[in-house]
């Protein structure tokens, strides 16, 4: 089992920068890719950035390509989002997420572990 818990998440003006956490307890997070994903009000919840299990690899949604930068320390068991550049459609409940499997991918049920969220509001 793996438990994930979000942070970083906060209300920041259009333009600026936020840098999320997403915290690993549990076995073998080396072995996982790792995701990020974001809810927005009466939104499904849609694919944002994912990481290979040793970093290596990297995909991002179009819409934060040039923006946002996913990344990991295997060490700490610990995964991130840093957000450059934030509009106001970016505001959203942040959901970091892991897959039993090496690589990455787009697609929520290809993944098995979840966190709770962390809410990240734009204002103008």
């Amino acid at each position: 089992q793996v438990q994930l818990v979000e942070s970083g998440g906060g209300l920041v003006q259009a333009g600026g920068s936020l840098r999320l956490s997403c915290a690993a307890s549990g076995r073998n997070f080396n072995s996982k890719a790792m995701g990020w994903f974001r809810q927005a009000p009466g939104k499904e919840r849609a694919f944002v950035a994912a990481i290979s299990y040793s970093g290596g690899n990297t995909y991002y949604a179009e819409s934060v390509k040039g923006r946002f930068s996913i990344s990991r320390d295997n060490a700490k068991s610990t995964a991130y989002l840093q957000m450059n550049s934030l509009k106001l459609e970016d505001t959203a409940v942040y959901y970091c997420a892991a897959r039993n499997d090496y690589t990455t991918s787009y697609l929520s049920n290809e993944y098995n572990y979840w966190g709770q969220g962390t809410q990240v509001t734009v204002s103008s």
